[in-house]
């Protein structure tokens, strides 16, 4: 008998609510320093999970959260790309 398969749970940085990883949207840090987003949460460096929430993602801005997390200056059109993803999970 095969169960169902779990889904592996993360933190969302901003709310510290633990949700299934395939809620949240992952940035990373990459080892050359680069900041972007990433969809397959595969690529190395240092991760921060985020929710597709637009009132989270505004509020990671606000507070400065993600770039207090990963250690380093979060650009701008970091901030547009995931209030695009979230807008684009929402219509899913």
């Amino acid at each position: 008998m095969k169960g169902k398969k779990k889904s592996p749970l993360r933190k969302c940085v901003i709310t510290n609510d633990m949700k299934p990883k395939k809620e949240l949207i992952r940035i990373v840090r990459t080892p050359e320093g680069e900041v972007l987003l990433d969809h397959t949460s595969k690529k190395s460096g240092r991760g921060a999970y985020i929710s597709s929430d637009q009132s989270v993602i505004e509020e990671a801005k606000k507070k400065n959260t993600l770039a207090r997390h990963l250690k380093v200056d979060i650009p701008e059109q970091l901030y547009e790309e995931l209030l695009l993803e979230a807008n684009k999970g929402n219509k899913s």
